[in-house]
């Protein structure tokens, strides 16, 4: 009886490490992924105050409705270690201590979020609505929570400094913040005729880099050659137009003085000036 139990304790013992070593060796691919998430971001070049020749403030927007841009956008939910922007920068508020900044007011990285703040930004919380109750007829109070749907994150704001750096005779660029942009509806707006934008919250971009440079995006042409999230933005891999530039009225957006077809010829004229800019300090 002992020598009985003795074997069927042993050879309980050795399914479970059979079990353990079994799903040891599962992998959903043929290789271990180590490049991507080992990757550090591209160091920009050292800068002085001296080397700046001349610096232009840029706010652009990024529609991510676009094809060019919709690596940023999908998946809407979480596929293995894939993932969007929005819940990239999520990930790394909750887990990597990256700080979100207040949106409404400023974009000068002043006032930090709370994750209650955040939640709120999105719509989030508990909401109290009337509804009928299905016995008594009655109308009854009932309380709802409600969770943040980040797929309604439609733009981006970029926040970028436009310089000419003298000592590498480049014009070059440096986003220095970027804020997601939600669009929803109210819930009185039944029939969904006036969609609301609302900046969620700006986030510091080389704070964020690090983890940009971690994370890879969807490749349409090769699935074992994935770029990240800081290969998009550092070589400018996506598509967007001019929302303002630094001003004298208050830094005001294009929107604040032009409407429809003027305001794309203005992004556009912006946009040329930069490149003239850079033309013109050439001479052959």
């Amino acid at each position: 009886m002992k020598k009985f139990v003795i074997f069927i304790l042993i050879s309980s013992l050795f399914i479970v490490v059979k079990t353990k070593s079994t799903n040891a060796q599962v992998l959903d691919g043929v290789y271990d992924k180590e490049h991507i998430p080992s990757r550090k971001p591209v160091k920009y070049y050292n800068l002085r105050e001296a080397d700046v020749m001349w610096k232009k403030r840029i706010w652009r927007i990024i529609d991510l409705r676009e094809k060019i841009n919709q690596p940023l956008y999908f998946p809407t939910e979480k596929i293995g270690d894939r993932m969007s922007l929005i819940d990239l920068l999520l990930w790394g508020i909750n887990n990597e201590g990256i700080t979100p900044y207040e949106a409404k007011y400023d974009d000068r990285f002043l006032v930090p979020m709370t994750r209650a703040q955040i939640d709120e930004a999105f719509g989030a919380g508990s909401k109290t609505v009337t509804i009928q109750d299905a016995e008594t007829g009655e109308m009854v109070e009932k309380t709802e929570q409600i969770e943040k749907n980040t797929s309604e994150v439609k733009q981006y704001m970029l926040k970028e400094d436009w310089f000419f750096d003298n000592q590498r005779s480049v014009m070059d660029v440096r986003i220095l913040g970027i804020c997601p942009i939600r669009e929803y509806y109210n819930d009185d707006d039944i029939d969904q005729t006036d969609m609301q934008r609302s900046k969620v919250f700006w986030i510091y971009f080389p704070e964020a880099r690090r983890i940009l440079a971690n994370h890879e995006v969807f490749n349409p042409f090769n699935d074992a050659e994935r770029k990240t999230f800081d290969d998009i933005f550092f070589k400018r891999m996506f598509n967007s137009y001019t929302s303002a530039e630094s001003n004298v009225y208050n830094n005001r957006t294009i929107t604040e003085y032009n409407v429809g077809l003027n305001a794309l010829l203005e992004a556009q004229k912006i946009k040329n000036d930069l490149f003239k800019m850079e033309v013109d300090l050439w001479e052959y």
